[in-house]
């Protein structure tokens, strides 16, 4: 994924962080996706690769931000 760096720490907007697992296809879309660890507690999460730098307020704020 262009720009999204595996194994790097990213704080979500809400501030939470999060380790970039990997990459995965959507089996039915073929649609890109981020795999991602929550660094309190190990949970995997996946989210569209689409949504990964999206502007989340009209502040300009984005998604996830490298750490």
């Amino acid at each position: 994924m262009q720009g999204i760096l595996a194994g790097k720490t990213y704080r979500h907007f809400k501030g939470n962080m999060y380790k970039v697992v990997g990459f995965a296809k959507h089996s039915e879309t073929t649609e890109d996706m981020v795999i991602y660890e929550s660094l309190r507690n190990g949970t995997l999460w996946v989210r569209p690769a689409s949504m990964w730098n999206e502007v989340v307020d009209d502040k300009g704020t984005l998604r996830f931000t490298l750490c």
